[in-house]
């Protein structure tokens, strides 16, 4: 699977998304932005942590809250919640929907095929990781008609009386792609409210900051990400760890060359230190179908004794850290294969021996 360009992602929060979704026209929840605890609100409502990483709801990111008197301590607490290392300096605050049903929706740049993918499913929500593949709904959108597409989602949903609003949706959805140089839009749920309104509950969106010489207007909370991280496949089951791009994508071609399925690109470089390659593997963790983890380091500049290091730190933090599957040789590769072998973690001879070991 060779790469058809490396670019730079820019994960934005919540908030920020569904601002530019309102601009599109797509529906979205009444919310405002809380920062303090006398911040006043309207109940009920929900409460939602604003960091830049999935599974928020499951760590306890998310609060209803049914009465004014529950909102100072909720308010508080969810201000100083660590949730996969990220610190809130913001709140969502929105209404709270009557729900009907929960499906997913996003738009992806396919790479392989150079064109972008619509991705549904009838289930959405917290638990939309465990839904069959093969129940996924993908459709080229450079050809397939608006028309054709409002039905196929319908369909799907099993809402007929919602394809013509599917279809706006869709077109509105692809035009905000297009227009703010998205690499991802996610909308999960996408919820059905029992008075038949289609609304974007939730929505995770990526920028290409290669493109923020187009968008004076761009003015987020999060740093753009590293330009040496691009996201493949959010279905992706194998993510990668290289340094150098050449050595990267090499790594990412032997995967997809083994009948894996690669999750993303990502170049580690030369300067590497322990708090870095613990940050790209912290990052590796939001990607919620990877089931494994190839580290492939030849050092020269980057010491492998070093990436041993954060390797172990890694494990000692982040409790839902995959399998880790490593090739380490050249700078101080000895002293890295002693701190591997003492903490029990096993060093491949070779990326080969890695992936057959995946398989």
């Amino acid at each position: 699977m060779p790469i058809k360009g490396i670019l730079g992602s820019m994960i934005l929060l919540e908030y920020e998304a569904k601002d530019i979704l309102k601009k599109h026209g797509i529906p979205t929840p009444y919310g405002m932005i809380v920062k303090r605890v006398s911040d006043a609100l309207d109940v009920p409502c929900v409460l939602k942590s604003q960091v830049p990483t999935g599974g928020r709801g499951k760590l306890g990111g998310i609060r209803v809250i049914e009465a004014p008197d529950e909102l100072p301590t909720a308010v508080q607490s969810l201000l100083s919640l660590d949730i996969k290392g990220y610190i809130p300096s913001t709140i969502l605050a929105e209404e709270k929907l009557e729900i009907d049903k929960e499906f997913y929706l996003s738009i992806v740049i396919d790479r392989a095929n150079a064109t972008l993918q619509l991705v549904a499913h009838k289930n959405g929500g917290v638990e939309v990781e465990a839904n069959d593949p093969d129940g996924f709904l993908k459709i080229d959108l450079l050809t397939t008609t608006p028309t054709a597409l409002g039905e196929q989602l319908a369909e799907l949903y099993d809402i007929p009386g919602q394809t013509f609003a599917l279809q706006d949706l869709a077109e509105k959805l692809q035009n905000c792609f297009i227009k703010n140089d998205a690499t991802l839009i996610e909308i999960n749920p996408l919820v059905l409210t029992t008075d038949d309104k289609l609304v974007a509950g939730d929505c995770k969106m990526t920028l290409d900051d290669a493109a923020a010489f187009r968008h004076p207007e761009w003015n987020f909370e999060q740093t753009p990400a590293s330009a040496n991280f691009v996201t493949l496949s959010p279905y992706g089951t194998v993510a990668t760890i290289a340094n150098g791009a050449g050595l990267a994508m090499a790594t990412i071609d032997a995967v997809a060359a083994a009948g894996l399925k690669p999750a993303n690109f990502l170049d580690i470089g030369g300067s590497a230190t322990t708090d870095s390659i613990l940050a790209s593997l912290r990052r590796i963790t939001d990607l919620e179908s990877v089931e494994a983890i190839v580290i492939n380091i030849f050092g020269g500049i980057v010491r492998c004794d070093e990436v041993a290091n954060a390797i172990i730190e890694a494990k000692n933090q982040l409790t839902n850290l995959p399998p880790l599957y490593i090739r380490l040789a050249g700078n101080n590769s000895l002293a890295a294969k002693m701190i591997l072998d003492s903490h029990g973690i096993k060093l491949y001879d070779d990326l080969a021996d890695c992936l057959e070991a995946i398989k």
